[in-house]
């Protein structure tokens, strides 16, 4: 079986759930369609660029095929005229058994194409695609127009299915397949006593104002340390604000880093802080990988009633959650687990989780599986 993967940008080094699916998938037997290259493909895969310039005679076309793609696919992003043509020879070329279009948005533009191949499209919802996307009349519109061109569909949450089923967007052949995390290589190590970690983007969604300030609260007066990993547009005032509240040197922001530096610092942490929220556009989580590789580390999580998240933590199991937005309830969580004597039970449920919901190895073969049995 090949498989090419449908991306919009390549490579991503954050996109670790697209990079196994690249890497791994039908045993590495991939090609990638993607809409911008950066020029770097450490994965060794032919690469097909979907944004190229466009021909004289596809300039011509453009107006035409814009407006055709919208009035009856719901979408002007179609690939049309010379590109269409150069994208379904890369297809052939490369053999093409099936796509794999991560995020929906980018199913849009590759569904209609495949059906025209008598090539199943599949879909992968992770959300933005089925959050933020659905708001206003066009996408809900096009997304419904897609359903019956795609051979089936996954999701990294039963949460985004029923938001996209709230808008009648649905598929008689949806999985629930969290992105998944290798157990293998995350796993806990020896735990610095008192230590927290935040991963993400600097973004709303996630709320790094609220983690930092309940932070404080809570672990001002304790021996407690928090490394916050990742950049973004609000970097730069929580670091402010981290010197406002006086908590500056209980307080590490390390920026962006590989994602093995991550999971190195993962092993050791104790305790994993993710606030998301739902932004003021609609954006929300699907069900973050950063918290599924945090319980497979044994950190014991403390996050929000959001999206697909209580589907990973179970409060009072393997973690504590809050309402979006509660501060004091968050700080309060934080308190609660460092004045907690013994915390080795829910360290240990935290990997159990992970062991039996999240692990890699069983979510690629179950994605495979639905893959062939399209085929079949």
């Amino acid at each position: 079986m090949k498989v090419a993967i449908a991306t919009s940008d390549y490579f991503v080094m954050g996109e670790t759930f697209i990079n196994r699916h690249i890497a791994e998938m039908a045993g590495g037997n991939t090609c990638v369609v993607t809409g911008r290259s950066n020029g770097k493909d450490p994965l060794g895969k032919p690469i097909f660029e979907r944004r190229q310039k466009l021909s004289l005679r596809d300039m011509l076309r453009l107006p035409i095929a814009m407006l055709r793609g919208a009035l009856f696919h719901g979408t002007s992003r179609l690939p049309f005229g010379d590109n269409r043509r150069k994208l379904m020879d890369f297809l052939i070329d490369e053999n093409v058994d099936v796509i794999l279009a991560e995020f929906g948005t980018q199913a849009l533009v590759v569904a209609k194409l495949g059906n025209d191949m008598n090539i199943p499209v599949f879909t992968y919802w992770r959300g933005t695609d089925a959050s933020r996307a659905l708001r206003g009349f066009q996408r809900p519109r096009s997304y419904r127009l897609m359903m019956p061109r795609l051979a089936g569909m996954f999701s990294v949450s039963q949460f985004l299915l029923d938001n996209l089923a709230a808008h009648d967007i649905q598929h008689p052949n949806a999985h629930v397949v969290p992105s998944g995390v290798d157990i293998r290589r995350f796993a806990p190590g020896e735990k610095a006593p008192g230590s927290f970690m935040a991963v993400g983007r600097m973004v709303e969604k996630k709320a790094p104002q609220i983690t930092l300030q309940a932070f404080a609260k809570a672990a001002k007066t304790r021996d407690a340390h928090l490394t916050f990993i990742g950049d973004g547009p609000l970097l730069e005032s929580v670091r402010a604000r981290a010197a406002e509240l006086g908590i500056a040197r209980q307080v590490t922001f390390t920026g962006a880093l590989p994602h093995d530096a991550v999971r190195e610092r993962l092993t050791r942490t104790e305790f994993f802080l993710q606030h998301s929220v739902t932004a003021q556009d609609g954006n929300t989580e699907g069900l973050p990988t950063a918290i599924q590789e945090a319980l497979a580390c044994g950190c014991i999580t403390v996050s929000t009633r959001h999206a697909g998240i209580p589907e990973a933590v179970a409060h009072g199991v393997n973690g504590l959650l809050v309402e979006e937005w509660d501060e004091d309830g968050f700080a309060a969580a934080i308190s609660t687990l460092l004045d907690m004597p013994d915390r080795s039970t829910m360290a240990t449920a935290a990997r159990a989780t992970a062991v039996e919901k999240f692990d890699n190895a069983r979510g690629l073969a179950k994605v495979e599986s639905i893959l062939r049995a399209a085929l079949a």
